[in-house]
């Protein structure tokens, strides 16, 4: 318990409170290929959660795995999350609706800790990322028109800069790079591997 109280008090200490918000992005996917963000570009608002575990074992974050049908990032490896709502009050709200209509936690099972540096995707995103401890109690239920299915990784493994992988792909005739962090059979990459690092820097950087 007072190693997990220890790492609860160094992350709200490192965070950004979590009614701030509304900058423009500082991390993007155009970090490794030459066009750091802001780009400038007109941005739709969405917001993840970065659901912590701490209880029952070692640290670990949630992820969710998107359904193979989806016409977008299908089968990518994904924090609860999506577009912004004219119904959501704020980019807080947003997240934590996403969580409960994808994995079934309801709010009031999260204690959120603060938020971090806003992260531009390459498909035209300015996503605010929090962070949120995820009280014991809830039972998972995972949508099935949105999530194949829903894990856990270690936050230690993902913290650690020996995991974070700097790789690349070619696309529309360019090569792209990209983080990555495996993990055993799953492949986090992406602008979800982007905000992991993008929070390693803010904790230890």
């Amino acid at each position: 318990m007072p190693e997990t109280q220890a790492l609860e008090d160094f992350l709200r200490s490192k965070l950004d409170p979590v009614a701030t918000g509304g900058e423009v992005p500082a991390r993007g996917d155009g970090d490794l290929n030459g066009a750091p963000s802001p780009t400038g570009r007109d941005l739709r608002p969405a917001a993840v959660l970065a659901p912590l575990i701490l209880h029952d074992g070692a640290p670990r974050f949630l992820f969710t795995e998107r359904a193979a049908h989806l016409s977008k990032h299908a089968g990518q490896i994904s924090f609860p999350g999506g577009r912004i709502d004219p119904g959501d009050a704020t980019p807080a709200d947003a997240a934590l609706r996403e969580l409960e209509e994808e994995v079934g936690i309801a709010p009031g099972y999260v204690d959120l800790l603060g938020r971090f540096d806003a992260y531009e995707t390459a498909t035209g995103f300015s996503v605010t990322p929090f962070v949120g401890i995820v009280r014991p109690g809830y039972r998972l239920r995972p949508d099935p028109g949105e999530v194949a299915d829903v894990f856990e990784a270690p936050y230690d493994f993902l913290m650690n800069p020996a995991n974070h992988q700097r790789q690349s792909l070619e696309w529309q005739g360019v090569r792209r790079y990209f983080y990555a962090m495996p993990w055993q059979e799953r492949y986090i990459w992406g602008a979800t591997a982007g905000m992991l690092k993008s929070l390693h820097d803010r904790l230890y950087g």
